[in-house]
């Protein structure tokens, strides 16, 4: 399972879907996550649709998406990509400390979890 975080340090869940400037990319397998790239997303789109499918691109490969926030329109569109959006529950919440926690869901997986991990 591949999760891209939206963060300015790789510490911390702190950017908007849309803004990102960076995603970082970690991989979960079994009880363990690692460390797979980061992905410069920078460059500046004035049209809104194609900076979101731009932005969907840059997470290619990805099972979930993590950001701070993430708008309806983009929320869906990533869905419609097959990436599951996910909002950060606190602000400046910890990409270690969420990738503990999606490790622990695993062993009692909600429904769609179960449909990536399936």
């Amino acid at each position: 399972m591949r999760i891209a975080f939206a963060s300015k340090d790789n510490i911390h869940v702190n950017q908007h879907f849309g803004w990102a400037k960076e995603f970082y990319i970690y991989e979960i397998k079994d009880d363990n996550y690692t460390f797979v790239k980061s992905v410069d997303s920078s460059i500046e789109i004035e049209d809104e649709i194609e900076k979101l499918n731009y932005k969907i691109e840059c997470c290619e490969g990805c099972d979930i998406l993590y950001v701070q926030q993430i708008g309806p329109k983009a929320s869906l569109m990533v869905k419609a990509s097959k990436i599951f959006p996910m909002q950060a529950s606190a602000e400046n919440e910890k990409i270690e400390e969420i990738l503990q926690k999606l490790i622990k869901m695993k062993e009692n997986p909600p429904l769609w979890m179960r449909r990536l991990i399936g």
